[in-house]
Formats: C-alpha cells, structure tokens, sequence
C-alpha cells in the first residue's frame, strides 16, 4: 500500500522521499535515546514505578513501542526496581510520618505496584518499632485531649490513629488499658 503512493512520483521525489524517511528513523532514534538518558537521570534521583516513569516518558513525546523499550531497558540496567521502590516506600513513610500499614498499603497500591510488592514493602516494616510507635502516638494524642469523658477521649483517639493508617483492632487493644 505504501508502494502505491509512489507510483507517480519521478526519481528526484523518490530519492527526496527516502532522505526524509531515513532523517525520520534517525530522528526517533535520538528522541528514544534523550528519554533514556532522561528518565535514568529521573529514575537516579529516587526510587521510581515503573508508572511514573512510563508517565514521564509520554511526557518526552515517546509512545508505544519505544516507550517500553525504554522503560524495560531502564529495569534491566536496575534503574527502576518495584520491590525496592516498595521497601524504601514503606521506611520513609513509616519513620517520617509515622503512617500505618494499611495507609502505606494504600499508597503504595496507589502507586500501581503489584500484591508481591505492596507485601514487600509491609514486611519491611520492623513490627516491634511499629507497636512503639503505635503506643507512642497513642499516649502523645491521649496527653493532648482535654475531654473529660473518656468514652470520647477514646474515640478521638482512635478516630486519630486509624486516619494515620493503624489496625482498628490494634488500636481497640491498646485503648482497653485506657
């Protein structure tokens, strides 16, 4: 079909034509090797899905096929790595914000990444540190409400920590001694 446009056409068009089409080719080729270069350095910066990069990628103007070459050459020269993006994931949040399980388990799934990660992720998590820090947050946010009734202190309480991501059962066993 593509023979059938160039019928009509002289020599000089043709060989008009086929400069283009080569400068086309080479073209793509460079625009694939610049989103390489530029998503390892995106990759480089932190942990990355295989999501956001494929994102960032689209971002460059590379779609389809190249984009996934892209995005599988950068996971098989271990620029981008799912379970490690899970674990590093799951500390961050866990030490600086002090989240749950089940609200890193949400972001991370948020994040597109598959149930053997998301799992990897979670049992990165120390769990003696995390009962610490559970308790921790409990007795902080307990020593901070002025409510006499202690039926509401404990629902505030326990309304607090399931926001942060915590157990409910956990929570309720820990709240008993209160």
């Amino acid at each position: 079909m593509v023979f059938q446009l160039f019928v009509n056409c002289s020599e000089d068009d043709l060989e008009v034509i086929g400069r283009n089409i080569n400068h086309m080719d080479q073209t793509e080729t460079d625009l694939t090797k610049i989103a390489k270069i530029k998503a390892a350095r995106f990759c480089a910066y932190r942990e990355r899905t295989q999501k956001e990069v494929r994102e960032k990628v689209h971002s460059y103007g590379l779609f389809g096929d190249d984009a996934e070459l892209v995005v599988s050459e950068l996971i098989t020269e271990g620029f981008i790595n799912e379970e490690r993006f899970a674990t590093s994931y799951a500390g961050g949040k866990f030490r600086l914000k002090k989240w749950g399980k089940l609200k890193i388990k949400q972001g991370l799934e948020q994040h597109g990444l598959t149930v053997y990660c998301v799992n990897k992720g979670l049992a990165a998590i120390d769990d003696e540190a995390y009962l610490i820090t559970l308790k921790t947050l409990l007795e902080k946010k307990w020593d901070q409400l002025e409510v006499a009734d202690v039926f509401i202190r404990r629902h505030q309480t326990a309304r607090f920590l399931i926001g942060k991501g915590y157990e409910p059962d956990l929570i309720w066993e820990y709240l008993k001694n209160y």
